[in-house]
């Protein structure tokens, strides 16, 4: 029988992925183009506004030199003594520390990952949060991303089972429950309120999911939210926790943005693991963390992390038999990852410029944000929630009746007809909100902070906005 589309299963037709989706196809279809003379196109750069990829071209946010001297180091020890001087004492002692423990990095690691650096990322939980953690409960990852795929696989043991996951939400959690065969259960966040988490609106999905002979095994909280930048608080948070004890379900904290914080005096992070071991609650709990955001932005190094709490030993080692299929999650990412929960501290050699880098990027994101929510919010049709976390905005967008029926004709979701145009016209790439999913008759699109030169860009939004404006109308 030859291979065709009828004979694959059948899960992965359902998987969607709207931040890799059909408009970051016709972006890269753009870029090409634009290398060949005389191209006929509008703009002259595309700009990625689609991921958070920080160090991705036409965003340029600079490495952390600790973290690149560090790599350089473990990727080629001989630098140290073939360029005496160049590097950091600390950068040459923390990397003949994990050169004794790891040996050549061209190595498989432990398959829950290397144990020095999951003893490190225990110190820093435990540092954070003022609880203790125990690095047997800690498995580093191929990105957040990774460890979200696999506990999703384990948890999702038949189609009734049911995943509760925020409206809007970052695509990954309905691309891997479509994966498995499992059902997205929808909570909706209130863009009227900050969107805001109502822990009434997560007990009514419960309830109706039931009703509807859904089983649901998990509720999917990430703070600060994606793509909306929303903040939970610690009220908040604890009604959440209870009723996943109330329900019996499984707590998946997404906390990739924990240090992307732009009013952190106002709006601090507070991890679940926190709360929940304040409150001494028995609810099962993972929580994830990754190297690709923050002001790291190390994407492509695919390091991450996921920390156990209230699981058995049983499930642990089955969580084990399942990452060791995979061998073990990628050395730079795990060393990126020491870095991450292992900064230089004050007094250290490396310590001056890692906090005038990491101040840089936290002051430019949170002035990036302050300057495109303010002048998002001018135009007409548009609410903008300023967000104060994470490295995105959601305005919503009134759109016409025209637009709305323009968008039908072409068999488009509407703000998906907006994301195109904008698109064509001034070669910025963003995600329209029905990627994301949103409250029937409402339309957004997600757009990062992470662009330089702030006013040129938003002024080409602005420019398209009141164009599309003056085509359909408002």
């Amino acid at each position: 029988m030859p291979l065709t589309v009828e004979s694959l299963n059948p899960a992965i037709l359902n998987v969607e992925y709207a931040v890799r989706g059909e408009l970051a196809i016709k972006a890269e279809e753009y870029r090409t183009k634009l290398k060949t003379p005389n191209n006929g196109l509008p703009f002259d750069r595309i700009i990625s506004s689609n991921i958070g990829n920080p160090q991705q071209k036409g965003l340029d946010q600079p490495p952390i030199t600790f973290v690149r001297q560090l790599a350089a180091l473990m990727e080629y020890p001989a630098l140290a003594e073939l360029a005496p001087g160049v590097f950091p004492a600390d950068v040459v002692k923390r990397a003949k520390q994990l050169q004794e423990e790891i040996g050549s990095i061209g190595a498989y690691s432990h398959s829950q990952g290397v144990p020095l650096i999951r003893e490190h990322v225990a110190q820093f939980i435990q540092e954070r949060d003022g609880f203790p953690s125990d690095p047997k409960n800690i498995f580093l990852t191929a990105g957040a991303s990774a460890g979200v795929s696999l506990l999703l696989s384990m948890l999702i043991s038949s189609p009734s089972s049911g995943i509760l996951i925020p409206i809007p939400q970052y695509p990954l959690y309905t691309a891997a429950i479509a994966q498995f065969s499992g059902k997205p259960i929808p909570y909706y966040l209130d863009g009227s309120a900050d969107w805001n988490t109502s822990p009434e609106e997560v007990d009514a999905a419960v309830k109706k999911a039931h009703a509807e002979g859904t089983h649901p095994k998990a509720l999917v909280v990430i703070n600060p939210g994606n793509p909306t930048g929303a903040l939970l608080s610690e009220d908040v948070q604890i009604e959440l926790i209870r009723i996943c004890e109330k329900h019996g379900l499984v707590l998946l904290a997404d906390e990739v943005y924990q240090s992307n914080l732009h009013k952190p005096a106002s709006h601090p992070f507070t991890s679940f693991k926190k709360l929940v071991s304040k409150l001494q609650s028995p609810v099962p709990l993972v929580s994830f963390h990754s190297t690709s955001k923050g002001v790291m932005g190390e994407c492509g190094r695919r390091g991450g992390y996921f920390e156990c709490t209230n699981i058995s030993p049983e499930i642990l080692a089955l969580i084990y038999k399942m990452v060791s299929v995979g061998l073990c999650p990628p050395l730079q990412g795990q060393i990126a990852v020491d870095t991450l929960v292992r900064p230089p501290k004050k007094g250290e050699a490396s310590y001056p410029k890692w906090k005038q880098e990491t101040d840089t990027i936290h002051a430019a994101l949170a002035e990036r944000t302050n300057v495109m929510a303010g002048r998002l919010n001018k135009l007409p049709g548009v609410e903008c929630v300023n967000s104060p976390g994470a490295l995105y905005l959601f305005p919503r967008i009134t759109l016409s009746e025209k637009a709305v029926a323009e968008a039908k004709k072409a068999g488009k979701q509407p703000d998906a007809l907006y994301a195109r145009e904008l698109l064509d016209e001034t070669g910025i790439c963003v995600v329209p909100g029905s990627g994301f999913g949103q409250k029937e008759g409402e339309w957004h699109y997600r757009v990062t902070c992470l662009c330089p030169g702030v006013d040129d860009y938003v002024g080409k939004l602005e420019k398209f906005h009141n164009g599309f404006v003056q085509r359909y109308g408002v």
